[in-house]
């Protein structure tokens, strides 16, 4: 008869073994620790507040959200890449810290191929360009001539150098053949404030975030950048009604761990946050926030972020964009 170890080398034991009874132990030990690029109020913040509370009843465990913006997601990346490889810790980021970034930053302090654990896509968003009750600017067509009789007059906001909210302004500018002065922001949040404010002209943003300023009528809504009219904006023109060629700017949205993640851990969050993002409650309220929900493999979504990288790649060197 073998003797029965004491409790204490048997568990070190089973942690020593990679016992996936004693993985899923440890890891439900603590809260899911959800780390935002953002501040409080931006796209992401929002999202990752919406998928809280069903996100932490799925997989049995609280869900803390953790506001790390700046440096267009390296301060947050940085943080999840300091942190264990347990499953207690996510970060949950926009296509442009994925996708844009490895174009844009010549010493990029990460590889998104190399430093992640990739684990699930949440939502895919629909862009407008907004102007403010200041500007004076009530469409797309008044936009553009302004811009041509004053090249680099008229300013734009944006979430930071290379994000979403930057590069599509620069491409539908160039469409256009205008030129506007650039002015970056920490974060969605605060450009949109500045927006309303009117200390900027012009906005190219996510549109559920961006909703309530229109709806208020402290921001006019001069496009949308989809290929059919927005329901949320019925009345609002797509860019290709206005005569230039479309615009496809990705902007999903998805959950990523650091390297090292135990593949059945993975498994487990990308799972849980499938059947929460398919639920008829979440997915009304995606849709409600004007996010169009998204479900896909860990290898699906890196998959789709390294072409897409390639992709906007090609317009980031042709343009000269650079962050230093």
């Amino acid at each position: 008869m073998i003797p029965a170890l004491p409790r204490r080398r048997a568990t070190a034991l089973l942690a020593a073994l990679g016992a996936p009874g004693l993985a899923r132990a440890q890891e439900g030990q603590a809260p899911l620790r959800v780390i935002i690029p953002q501040p409080p109020g931006g796209a992401t913040d929002i999202l990752a507040r919406l998928l809280t509370e069903p996100l932490g009843r799925d997989l049995g465990r609280s869900v803390i959200v953790e506001n790390r913006p700046g440096a267009n997601g390296i301060v947050a990346i940085s943080a999840l890449r300091q942190s264990r490889p347990d499953g207690n810790t996510v970060l949950l980021g926009g296509v442009s810290i994925f996708a844009f970034n490895p174009n844009l930053f010549p010493n990029l302090p990460y590889d998104p191929w190399r430093d992640f654990s990739w684990i699930a896509p949440i939502a895919d968003t629909p862009f407008v360009i907004v102007a403010s009750r200041a500007s004076g600017i009530t469409t797309l067509p008044q936009l553009i001539e302004r811009a041509r009789a004053q090249p680099e007059r008229l300013t734009f906001g944006s979430a930071g150098i290379g994000n979403s909210t930057h590069l599509g302004m620069e491409m539908v500018a160039e469409r256009a053949g205008i030129r506007l002065t650039h002015a970056p922001f920490p974060g969605s949040a605060p450009a949109l404030n500045a927006l309303m404010a009117g200390d900027i002209d012009a906005m190219f943003n996510p549109l559920g975030n961006t909703l309530p300023a229109i709806e208020s009528g402290r921001a006019v809504p001069l496009v949308t950048l989809g290929r059919e009219r927005s329901p949320a904006l019925p009345q609002v023109p797509t860019l290709i009604e206005m005569g230039l060629p479309p615009v496809t700017m990705p902007g999903w949205y998805a959950f990523v761990g650091p390297a090292g993640l135990d593949p059945a851990v993975v498994e487990r969050l990308n799972a849980a946050t499938r059947r929460v993002v398919d639920s008829p409650a979440v997915t009304q309220k995606l849709r409600e926030s004007v996010l169009e929900p998204l479900a896909a493999t860990a290898q699906e979504i890196q998959d789709r972020a390294r072409r897409e990288s390639a992709e906007i790649g090609e317009f980031i060197r042709r343009r000269g964009i650079r962050v230093e």
